[in-house]
């Protein structure tokens, strides 16, 4: 070959889709930064990192290992699946089963997915799509990632990176709507702690109970509440420590491990670098704001009702993303008054809120599989 060929073949090689390559391999690294420098969620970021890079030198989700990893995990959906055993694992219920009635706020922290699917109709997605969207709101990576990849497995890699990522973002987005939602009284606001007391036996329920009830009324969702309620179920019902250390380490650990690889391997040049995918970062965005603003105008109704009982900020936490949401809201109320505790409250809420975006998820999946 001549000198005219090999440079004809190395000009070809430095044209469009090679410099997109080595643009996802430089947001790859930018990943793996986060994690390691700033430590924003890297159990997921730095694996999904690493599966970008490999995806953008070859080996994408189409091919070899990493197609074995996204077929057998994701197509399958067994990881997000797996995932919710070790979060039900770790979840305490007693909060909400002591106050019920955090479950409002749970409710209204998904508010901001169908607002947001409502608009990106309107701006022309298809309904598949702008669901898939719309719950990236609740912040719930499993949840948001069992939706993508049955209704739009095309959009998976930029939603999934979404969701996590302002899942490691809640204690900078959630604050300043917080405190401009608020006022200094309403987040100083003290919660007295004297619930009911609950039974041993009603927390061994609660997870059969609510696995029968949601399965019934939201059949899409029956898969993602059983797995959250068979992790709570093991570690609750006080017989099989194993299972239940097992769910809350090796089995999740392992979920996520190969849950982000699979996820990288779909951020190739071609299918990430679009206007799409900056349209999915937005009204992600949007969606996770309207959640938390929807949250905190409950809360305040709830406090204006109680005559001044209920402190607003519990109502940010009514998102899932368990437990990090939930402190943020009790850190933001000490910040006002180091002696005010409403942690047990802010809990109650959060884990109303992980139930709502996962019943919220197969509401959405019924709702588009029959529109469709």
């Amino acid at each position: 070959m001549d000198l005219t060929a090999l440079l004809g073949e190395a000009l070809n090689g430095l044209s469009g889709f090679y410099w997109g390559n080595v643009l996802m391999i430089a947001i790859g690294v930018g990943l793996i930064a986060l994690a390691v420098i700033k430590e924003y969620e890297p159990v997921l970021l730095l694996p999904i990192g690493f599966g970008c890079i490999l995806a953008n030198l070859g080996m994408s989700a189409d091919t070899g290992l990493m197609k074995v990893i996204y077929d057998a995990g994701i197509r399958t959906e067994l990881f997000p699946l797996l995932i919710f055993i070790g979060v039900g694992a770790m979840i305490d219920f007693r909060p909400l089963l002591a106050m019920p009635h955090m479950v409002l706020l749970g409710a209204a922290g998904q508010f901001g997915i169908y607002a947001t699917l409502l608009l990106a109709v309107w701006m022309g997605l298809p309904l598949n799509q702008a669901a898939s969207i719309g719950v990236i709101g609740a912040i719930d990576g499993p949840t948001a990632i069992f939706v993508a990849s049955k209704l739009a497995p095309e959009m998976l890699g930029p939603i999934a990176v979404a969701a996590y990522s302002y899942m490691s973002l809640i204690p900078i987005i959630q604050p300043p709507i917080m405190r401009l939602m608020t006022t200094r009284a309403e987040r100083r606001i003290r919660m007295d702690y004297a619930p009911r007391p609950v039974s041993p036996q009603a927390v061994i329920v609660f997870p059969i109970l609510v696995t029968v009830v949601v399965s019934l009324l939201a059949p899409e969702a029956a898969p993602l509440i059983a797995t959250l309620m068979l992790g709570n179920l093991l570690k609750e019902s006080g017989v099989v420590e194993r299972l239940s250390k097992a769910a809350q380490n090796e089995i999740i650990n392992i979920a996520t491990l190969f849950l982000g690889l699979a996820i990288g391997a779909t951020m190739t040049a071609h299918s990430f670098l679009n206007p799409q995918t900056a349209q999915v970062l937005a009204l992600g965005l949007l969606a996770f704001i309207l959640d938390t603003v929807a949250g905190l105008l409950f809360g305040k109704l709830m406090a204006f009702v109680t005559g001044g009982k209920i402190n607003p900020l519990i109502g940010a936490c009514g998102i899932s993303a368990f437990p990090m949401a939930g402190r943020l809201s009790a850190q933001m109320a000490q910040e006002e008054d180091f002696d005010n505790f409403i942690l047990m409250h802010a809990m109650g809420s959060n884990t109303a809120g992980q139930l709502g975006s996962v019943i919220a998820g197969g509401l959405l999946l019924a709702l588009v599989t029959q529109l469709l």
